[in-house]
């Protein structure tokens, strides 16, 4: 198996739910090969670099996930027959970007243990010492 990441653009006319829904089914389309889906993230509403069929914004959605090769076709040709999407790029990760992409995973969640740390310190009043 191989690590791959996915990552493609939705119309930015959808809902929040239509997004959802249409990220859903491209995981479905990742179960139903077998591939296992290591991360997620939704980078949300950006702008793009030149327009895309008269669109100007659109919705970000990065997948990592294990794979063999066949299953890439499968998937492309999902993201061709979706509507939604407007552009996608799958590739295959070599040693060192799968490397780094755990490595920035594993920051990631660093970062939001270091953050509920602090709201959690910060909704406990502070006890005083008489």
């Amino acid at each position: 198996m191989n690590n791959y990441e996915t990552v493609f653009i939705l119309t930015p006319v959808l809902s929040d739910a239509q997004m959802k829904e249409a990220v859903e089914k491209i995981k479905e389309t990742l179960h139903a090969q077998k591939a296992e889906i290591v991360n997620e993230e939704n980078w949300g509403l950006r702008k793009l670099a030149y327009p895309i069929k008269k669109k100007s914004t659109g919705f970000y959605q990065l997948i990592e996930f294990n794979a063999t090769p066949n299953v890439i076709d499968v998937l492309e040709t999902q993201f061709r027959r979706d509507e939604r999407v407007i552009r996608f790029l799958t590739f295959r990760q070599d040693k060192f970007a799968a490397e780094y992409a755990a490595k920035r995973r594993s920051l990631k969640s660093s970062a939001k243990d270091v953050k509920s740390e602090a709201k959690t310190k910060e909704n406990n009043p502070k006890e005083k010492n008489d």
